[in-house]
């Protein structure tokens, strides 16, 4: 895989100490559409790193991603110890709720249910979107904000697909965890994040053509080899989201670097 120019330039002129690796979650966010389905983009704003490029919401860890999980077997299927694998899942829940307004959460006593118009009301509203803010903003924390609500997380509706690393040459590293989620019946999602240039819901095979880093690209390409949500969710059963996927640049004699993912 061919590395965009300035990805190129940074792995030439590296030398030294890699960056230390932080947590993180992308939430790929899927809604049906006919017989097939669509998922979610934003394109991030030019001030931002890799400002222009397409990506899925999601960000980095924070020491307060605490929610109490429903599934018990996030250790093993991310492949890290307790406190960090739910961690990484309430940063997921966390960030989906932060950049797009969608809350994967529920009544406490009402254990198949996800928040939507009709069951708290509608999330859009003043009062839930000040809340987003304050959670946005590092005020209020996923935890206080569901318990106030009298809500749990729901993260039986998270699916891992994938892990993957950032390449040793960046100054910015993580360790990132991508999901698929489907956008729940009731919620919309919105240009909430403010650091997004616009938003698209598409298909994969229309998403071809929109410019991404390779992790983002390669887990577009994998979506495309399926044709409902069904296929997709029992696909993500036997994906391995436990094993990183660790790109290794190769410098080319013509000034270029070509991308391994082997």
């Amino acid at each position: 895989m061919t590395l965009p120019p300035a990805l190129i330039k940074r792995a030439r002129e590296f030398t030294g100490t890699p960056a230390p690796v932080r947590d993180a979650a992308t939430i790929v966010l899927l809604r049906p559409t006919g017989e097939t389905f669509e998922l979610y983009v934003l394109r991030r704003a030019t001030t931002m790193a890799f400002g222009g490029l397409y990506a899925f919401p999601g960000g980095g860890v924070d020491p307060d991603d605490r929610p109490d999980p429903i599934r018990t077997d996030w250790p093993d299927r991310l492949g890290v110890p307790t406190e960090r694998a739910h961690a990484v899942v309430g940063a997921a829940v966390r960030e989906l709720f932060e950049e797009t307004g969608v809350l994967l959460a529920g009544p406490l006593d009402e254990a198949d249910r996800v928040v939507s118009e009709g069951v708290v009301g509608d999330i859009s509203a003043d009062d839930w979107e000040a809340d987003r803010v304050a959670v946005a903003k590092r005020e209020l924390t996923m935890t206080e904000l569901l318990r106030r609500r009298n809500l749990r997380m729901r993260d039986d509706l998270l699916f891992p697909w994938a892990r993957w690393i950032t390449p040793e040459f960046e100054p910015k590293r993580y360790d990132t965890w991508f999901f698929v989620a489907l956008l729940p019946e009731g919620q919309t999602a919105r240009d909430v994040s403010g650091e997004s240039e616009g938003t698209r819901w598409t298909g994969p095979a229309a998403a071809y053509g929109l410019a991404m880093l390779p992790p983002t690209r390669k887990t577009v390409d994998s979506l495309g080899a399926y044709e409902k949500i069904a296929e997709v969710i029992t696909a993500a059963s036997r994906r391995d989201a436990a094993t990183p996927v660790m790109p290794r640049v190769e410098l080319t004699d013509d000034g270029g670097a070509l991308l391994h993912l082997d």
